[in-house]
């Protein structure tokens, strides 16, 4: 095999090969090129492809226009409110705490401010409340208006209605949205949706129904827990135990008059929804400003891509 430091030294002003860790290295004394980044030479080189850069720039911010001009606008309606702790429940719960085995039985909806606090925002964010508004405001046809058929009143598949969960769903995840101030305790109930009026109509009504749930509920446990203290009144003889359980009806039917005489059960209403005057979706102006900042970016690495494929290029064309 001919040694390459042989072959260039019979090459006709041919330079001496320099070895490198005991391996020939092989340069090309006509490449002198100087991959820095020149400042100037990039602004010259942006100067030069002006127009390039102009027309992909527009291109993406004529395209950023379709989905700012045709996405349908979204509202976002707001009810700001705050847990209600019904009167009577420290009372009760020290009764309760004195009657022993019994309190399990009969005391089945008594808790601290806290603890009701909680189980109405619970209930607020439940799925069970979720459908039965749903069910009750007819929403489904509105959920999924490409499935419901406006003319006829009917679905247009009656094969795959949209079950109860599906609407749920997208009643949880696109529609509805409960966000708690732990600090202060309160509590902002959203719903977003196209017309701005339904919106506000929906997050009202929703507190309303809230409302109902939690008055029904504190009505019919406290019901049971009177029936219930009643049936031990006739078996048992201890009159400290009966006693207590006379204070313990006394304070069941304050709830459930407090119940029946308080609209705003579980959540009193700082500030009702109103219907929102501005959309929050989409942020044309974003959206826009978005695309034009791709289109720019595109347009410099397109440019760039050039620039370096013709040096390429240049590089291998064999010297005249």
């Amino acid at each position: 095999m001919t040694d390459l430091k042989s072959v260039e030294a019979r090459r006709p002003g041919a330079q001496d090969v320099p070895v490198l860790l005991g391996a020939p290295y092989a340069f090309y004394p006509g490449d002198d090129r100087d991959d820095s980044i020149d400042l100037l030479e990039l602004a010259r080189l942006f100067y030069r492809e002006r127009r390039l850069i102009t027309v992909i720039a527009a291109a993406f911010t004529l395209i950023s226009l379709i989905p700012a001009l045709t996405l349908p606008p979204r509202y976002r309606a707001e009810a700001l409110l705050v847990p209600v702790t019904p009167d009577g429940n420290e009372n009760t719960s020290t009764l309760i705490g004195q009657l022993g085995g019994i309190a399990a039985l009969v005391g089945g909806y008594v808790g601290t401010g806290k603890d009701r606090s909680a189980e109405s925002i619970a209930t607020l964010r439940s799925r069970s409340l979720a459908i039965d508004f749903i069910r009750t405001q007819n929403l489904k046809p509105q959920l999924f208006p490409t499935d419901w058929n406006d003319v006829t009143r009917e679905w247009r598949d009656p094969a795959h209605v949209p079950t109860d969960l599906q609407a749920y769903q997208t009643f949880d995840s696109q529609v509805r949205t409960i966000v708690v101030d732990r600090q202060s305790g309160m509590v902002s109930l959203q719903i977003e949706w196209r017309d701005p009026v339904l919106a506000a109509a929906w997050a009202n009504r929703l507190v309303t129904a809230v409302n109902q749930r939690r008055r029904e509920e504190a009505i019919s446990e406290a019901q049971r827990s009177i029936k219930y203290a009643r049936e031990q009144l006739a078996e048992t003889s201890s009159i400290e135990t009966q006693q207590s359980l006379y204070r313990l009806i006394e304070a069941q039917t304050k709830t459930i008059a407090l119940a029946n005489a308080r609209h705003e059960y579980a959540f009193r209403v700082i500030d009702p929804a109103v219907p929102p005057e501005t959309p929050i979706r989409p942020r044309r102006i974003a959206i826009i400003g978005l695309g034009l900042v791709v289109g720019l970016l595109t347009a410099i690495t397109v440019v760039l891509l050039r620039r370096a494929f013709m040096r390429e290029r240049a590089l291998m064309e064999p010297a005249p």
